[in-house]
């Protein structure tokens, strides 16, 4: 019993030993060259700020959820797909009503502006 998991225990020492190895070389033989630059502080193109309380733009929050709450209600798609013979014509007709309000939800807030830049 303990001889069908030895592959899987052998992998695992393999894949963890190469990527102990690798970083380890990577870390060992790399350039260091530390400045300015590298050690600044990135996000989201542009540089930290100054003060916590500064103004900006929350366009591209409201872009992020409207992303989130149109993917996890495409994520929904997935098991009715994977149980379509099961659930039958019932089914299909009430996914068929969550795609319409989904893409109503959609063409509102599209038409609103949710989604532009400018």
């Amino acid at each position: 019993m303990l001889a069908n998991y030895l592959p899987i225990l052998i992998f695992i020492l393999v894949a963890g030993g190469m990527g102990v190895l690798l970083i380890s070389l990577g870390f060992l033989l790399g350039p260091r060259h530390p400045g300015a630059d590298k050690a600044a502080a990135y996000e989201c193109g542009f540089g930290a700020f100054e003060d916590a309380r500064m103004k900006f733009d929350v366009r591209y929050y409201l872009v992020a959820i409207l992303f989130i709450l149109f993917d996890l209600e495409i994520a929904f798609l997935f098991p009715w797909a994977v149980s379509l013979r099961a659930v039958g014509g019932v089914g299909i007709v009430s996914m068929l009503v969550f795609l319409a309000i989904l893409v109503v939800g959609f063409v509102y807030e599209w038409k609103k502006g949710a989604l532009e830049w400018d």
